[in-house]
């Protein structure tokens, strides 16, 4: 049979078929604000005897990844959304034996001698962990020991003009280590608490040591820590569950501002050495 005209304009009209638009992935990156940081690196590239730095500026809105004497030592892995540190013995800086890929925190980004006191605070708190480390074949350790976070302190403008000292470098307050696997707290602490006045500002071994506190096991997998920083108080806690509370004389009478540290700080000048430290966030508040 035929059929009729009618029947031709009663049929449906086909409806298009609309391909789905190819979107790219998403690619997330490790969540630090670079506002605050500089970074600095285990080369000398410009020859100027020192480590190189970075600055603020040239690490923010992702800054860093168009920075190519950077990325060898500061750079993302998309796949879990990090950011790796990595280090080897090489250029140190003017205190230390030692190198690093390492933040610095810079409160004023245009001076580097305002810091902060206890007496202001701060905390420090991410996730991180260490990803892999060179063996350490001339000790009783495994690894090689890397520094993952510090406070550091810092002679003040002020005293560095009432005084006329030559650095402003002060000691570390807190070091938080990696050693074979468990997270250790070292704090300086006065050997003598009857210390005071202007003899506090002596820097060396005579008048500040550490202790030491372990903190827990990690191993190689991912963990968080904070540090919060008050007046004559430091916690620190190690997923947000093992804290340890320091609050003594020592901290009472602390002289130096002090500034946040994060990163790679690898405690060897064994050759062949090397460390890898991924952070997953980093954040910081006062």
């Amino acid at each position: 049979m035929s059929c009729s005209s009618n029947d031709e304009l009663d049929r449906p009209t086909p409806t298009a078929v609309e391909t789905p638009s190819e979107e790219s992935p998403t690619v997330n990156y490790a969540d630090i604000n670079f506002s605050n940081w500089k970074v600095t690196l285990p080369v000398d590239e410009n020859n100027n005897g020192k480590p190189d730095e970075y600055q603020p500026n040239e690490l923010v809105n992702f800054g860093y990844q168009d920075l190519a004497p950077v990325q060898p030592y500061m750079y993302d892995d998309t796949t879990d959304e990090s950011l790796v540190f990595y280090t080897f013995p090489a250029s140190s800086t003017a205190n230390s034996s030692y190198s690093r890929t390492e933040l610095r925190e810079l409160i004023n980004t245009s001076n580097a001698r305002e810091n902060w006191t206890l007496a202001e605070g701060g905390t420090m708190r991410g996730r991180l962990k260490v990803v892999d480390i060179s063996e350490n074949n001339n000790s009783s350790d495994t690894y090689h020991k890397v520094i993952v976070m510090q406070i550091h302190g810092i002679i003040s403008e002020e005293d560095m003009e009432i005084h006329d000292f030559s650095s402003n470098n002060g000691p570390p307050l807190i070091k938080i280590y990696w050693k074979d696997g468990y997270v250790w707290s070292h704090k300086k602490s006065l050997i003598d608490e009857n210390t005071s006045g202007d003899d506090l500002l002596d820097t060396s071994n005579n008048t500040w040591y550490d202790i030491k506190q372990n903190l827990g096991y990690v191993g190689f997998d991912a963990f968080d820590f904070s540090i919060e920083a008050s007046d004559a108080k430091i916690i620190v806690t190690l997923n947000n569950e093992s804290s340890y509370t320091y609050e003594d004389v020592s901290l009472d009478k602390w002289p130096f501002e002090n500034y946040f540290k994060a990163g790679n700080y690898l405690t060897t000048i064994d050759a062949n050495a090397f460390s890898y430290v991924k952070y997953y966030n980093l954040y910081l508040t006062h």
